[in-house]
């Protein structure tokens, strides 16, 4: 793979979508017109010779914490939340199997007539054979967002970069879209982002980046062919690493 990654400055990226992501300009649920596009982001990183795995959440669908708010057991509300994220996985794998893409959903829940379950070695065979791997479930456990799955998953594959699609072209001070005079970063060390309380990841996501030396890269999604912009170091970005 060493000659088909040239240009490459990282070679196997764990991307983490939004479920967001996958609605388009709808309210909740899946546009698979978006998912067609992201499918076919996905497809140039694989041509690229790139290997990729995706986390994608479940807030188009369900979110646990709002849930929770509003009175149900955040437990059970997380556990529909990863219910959520098996059916996004389920539907991008969709698209990009159209694409004439290969790629296997693995849950961390056990549901056999529906996906495989996560085991380690086997997701490694899978990247190692070019397939795209899609983590579905979380980490099959409660409290643990998504975010969290993805540091986690990334460290587990090896990854060299946990590259962050969000709707915005990087980390702001605050929401840009809600504040004209939010600043924008092009570089952060992970100790900056937890104390600054900046919003891009939850804290426990990034306190395991930090221990284990994961790069992050936060980009937008928005802009058609961005994921491969990020794996050869190009575009708009905001990148998060070291310790100051």
């Amino acid at each position: 793979m060493s000659g088909a990654t040239t240009g490459l400055r990282y070679k196997r990226v764990l991307l983490k979508l939004s479920g967001e992501a996958l609605m388009g300009k709808n309210a909740y649920g899946i546009d698979m017109g978006v998912c067609n596009r992201l499918a076919l982001d996905v497809k140039e990183v694989v041509e690229a010779g790139a290997q990729i795995a995706l986390v994608i959440g479940g807030g188009n669908i369900f979110r646990g914490l709002a849930a929770a708010a509003k009175g149900m057991d955040r437990a059970t509300a997380d556990y529909m939340g990863m219910l959520g994220t098996v059916m996004n996985a389920l539907a991008f794998q969709n698209a990009l199997e159209q694409t004439r893409v290969d790629a296997r959903v693995l849950s961390a829940i056990s549901m056999p007539t529906v996906c495989e379950a996560y085991v380690r070695p086997k997701a490694l065979h899978y990247m190692e054979q070019g397939r795209v791997v899609i983590f579905a479930a979380g980490t099959g456990n409660p409290y643990f967002t998504t975010d969290t799955t993805a540091a986690l998953r990334a460290i587990e594959m090896g990854c060299d970069v946990l590259a962050k699609a969000t709707q915005v072209d990087g980390v702001y001070s605050a929401d840009p879209k809600h504040d004209p005079a939010a600043v924008r970063y092009d570089r952060l060390t992970y100790s900056e982002v937890l104390s600054r309380n900046l919003k891009v990841m939850d804290g426990a996501a990034i306190a395991l980046a930090r221990d284990n030396n994961l790069p992050v890269v936060v980009f937008s999604i928005e802009e058609a062919g961005s994921v491969l912009k990020v794996l050869r170091g190009q575009g708009r970005t905001s990148l998060i690493e070291g310790t100051g």
